[in-house]
């Protein structure tokens, strides 16, 4: 491993590090602002490397930088019924009993005169902000980060204008086993009608052509068959011929889905980078939300290809998750990559946009310890006090995400297993940048 890649998978980590202090920052603000007493802000696990105390809050870092947290005491509330200054005996029972000794140690960190600082009694409004502020503060940074590189370094975008005429067909098949031209090969129908590099299309089949993407649907929907192509050559308007044929090619909204006889001309657009607008941005974040949220639907069926990856030797699909090691390694590919500085300081800014867009998503699932189980505990509450109010009837109290305990524990355990897959994965088998 080069110089270059350790140097690049340290960056990656010295960013995540500030992208977690930031989601920790998001919960940290708003708890302070509606009064709860917050004893820890860490971010990372394990032993302490360093830290300060200014005021209630303990602000440090430890040694493992997988994650972060805030500690707020208060956050389990007593049982019905219970004095909230007072603890009780522990019930019987495997599950009551880690309930009700979790529910004890919540207890134990309020101190006199704290009582108005515990999290459970904020209003459910306040604690749905608290907990959603993580998750808020990472899409803010995928927006801003992704705002950088689409509007300062901008994206490569194809224009109708030939950059290579393919010399002969060739199926996706073929292609995919690296297969070249030989004399058995036909001919593509761009090289027939005598296209060439630089020329630009300006129309096809009679419609004017003003984008590759025009150009692409109307080669595609074409199908088979005689067509006029209008071009710029040189400066000088002309006019070719050429008669497409049907192939299968990949899709354009899913490369890794086939559309089936799509007319085939021959030729790949030039790419031009440009600079794009604030509008193209929220567009782009758009839809990587959409991506990103179907891949989070697949994640059971995309771990399975993981553990086939790590314990199978069946190859990493590009698409797979991957751990912060993985992560961190395409950080360190980036890095040692033979392309100019500036495109490198690209690629870092949009793999760590990317990473802050999948954590913050990740921790929106409805689902406890992560952010969304918080989160839809408070709405919860909400929810059943509004129907009181409007019922008139009497107000129910705070949710007892205490009784959630076991499940919590439960995906807990899962969490980590993935983790540890994902880790090994990403040692043994990880994904690796294409070309």
């Amino acid at each position: 491993m080069s110089w270059l890649a350790v140097a690049g998978f340290l960056i990656f980590f010295v960013g995540l590090a500030a992208s977690i202090a930031l989601h920790e920052l998001g919960h940290l603000v708003p708890a302070k602002f509606f009064g709860v007493k917050v004893t820890q802000y860490m971010v990372g696990f394990g032993p302490t490397m360093w830290s300060r105390r200014r005021g209630d809050t303990e602000y440090g870092l430890k040694w493992i930088p997988m994650g972060g947290y805030i500690r707020m005491i208060g956050a389990l509330p007593p049982r019905p019924n219970d004095d909230p200054n007072k603890l009780r005996n522990i019930s019987t029972g495997p599950w009551q009993a880690l309930i009700e000794s979790a529910r004890q140690a919540a207890l134990e960190e309020v101190k006199p005169g704290d009582a108005d600082r515990v999290l459970y009694r904020k209003p459910w409004w306040q604690k749905v902000i608290i907990f959603i502020g993580g998750p808020a503060m990472n899409f803010v940074l995928a927006f801003v980060l992704f705002a950088i590189v689409l509007m300062g370094f901008g994206i490569s975008v194809p224009k109708p204008v030939v950059a290579e005429v393919s010399k002969c067909v060739v199926t996706v098949a073929e292609q995919e086993k690296g297969q070249q031209c030989t004399p058995a090969h036909r001919s593509t129908p761009a090289a027939l009608a005598g296209l060439r590099a630089k020329d630009k299309i300006v129309s096809f089949g009679g419609r004017p052509v003003n984008s590759w993407d025009d150009a692409s649907t109307l080669i595609r929907t074409h199908g088979a068959g005689p067509v006029a192509i209008g071009i710029e050559r040189d400066g000088r308007p002309m006019t070719l011929n050429a008669t497409l044929i049907a192939q299968d090619r990949p899709s354009l909204d899913d490369p890794e889905k086939l559309d089936k006889n799509v007319g085939f001309l021959g030729v790949s657009p030039t790419l031009v980078v440009e600079k794009q607008g604030l509008g193209y941005v929220v567009g782009a974040m758009a839809d990587l939300v959409r991506r990103t949220g179907s891949a989070l639907l697949q994640l059971p069926q995309r771990l399975v290809g993981v553990w086939q990856a790590a314990f199978g030797g069946a190859e990493r699909d590009l698409n797979s998750p991957q751990s912060v090691v993985g992560a961190g390694r395409l950080g360190g590919a980036i890095a040692a990559a033979a392309i100019p500085l500036e495109n490198k300081i690209a690629g870092f800014i949009q793999l760590l946009a990317g990473f802050n867009l999948a954590i913050g998503m990740f921790n929106l699932i409805p689902l406890m310890p992560l952010d969304g189980g918080q989160i839809a505990g408070g709405l919860w509450e909400g929810i059943k006090r509004g129907y009181a109010r409007v019922r008139r009837r009497p107000m129910p109290g705070h949710v007892d995400i205490a009784k959630a305990l076991p499940l919590t524990y439960t995906v807990a355990i899962f969490l980590i297993a993935m983790s540890s897959l994902l880790i090994y994965a990403d040692i043994v088998n990880p994904i690796r940048l294409p070309g």
